[in-house]
């Protein structure tokens, strides 16, 4: 038995040498001496993230609510009734802070990817949900842009289906690419319906 570090000469290293029939038998590599297998190969789906466009536009909304909550809860009490009274601004500026951390990991969980037969949307902390959209189930696919979205250049993609249940929308993209998407999900979901 060896002990010690490699940089060691003691009588174990002195003994395998002197004896070469007593060296530990070679270790066989499991790579080498198994036979190539042919399983098919797994492609894991190429995920696509939301732009930060999103998240700076959902962060905007939060400041100027909460915050015009939180100004009026400090002000307002603390003008009219006493100074005491403007620690009800505390609970609106404690939301706007969990708020802040919120949105951000509600905008990191919503990804996407395009497979060959079908749409995976996947979003959630706390509970992840994974939409699975067919190409062939897709009756229309639309792009949507309020007022707020257009000011900083996003659109959504709405995915209708024969089923309300697998409806489903992908947020805050690129109008170009959501155009883009559109496109493409709609020259997908018409040949898969046409093979039908």
């Amino acid at each position: 038995m060896e002990t010690g570090s490699p940089d060691d000469t003691g009588a174990a290293d002195t003994t395998d040498a002197a004896h070469p029939a007593r060296t530990e038998p070679e270790r066989n590599d499991p790579a080498q001496n198994e036979p190539a297998r042919t399983e098919p190969a797994r492609t894991e789906p190429v995920w696509t993230g939301l732009p930060p466009g999103l998240l700076r536009m959902r962060r905007l909304l939060l400041v100027v609510w909460l915050g015009l909550l939180t100004v009026a809860a400090a002000l307002l009490p603390g003008l009219f009734l006493a100074p005491l009274w403007a620690a009800l601004a505390l609970p609106p500026l404690a939301l706007l802070v969990w708020g802040w951390v919120m949105l951000e990991r509600n905008w990191r969980s919503w990804r996407y990817a395009e497979r060959a037969d079908d749409l995976l949307i996947s979003r959630g902390v706390l509970w992840r949900e994974e939409t699975v959209v067919p190409y062939g189930r897709m009756q229309l696919v639309e792009v949507t842009s309020g007022p707020v979205e257009r000011h900083f250049g996003l659109a959504s993609v709405q995915l209708h289906t024969a089923a309300a249940a697998t409806d489903a929308t992908i947020p805050g993209l690129d109008p170009a690419e959501a155009e883009r998407l559109r496109d493409r999900l709609t020259e997908l979901g018409e040949a898969r319906s046409a093979g039908l």
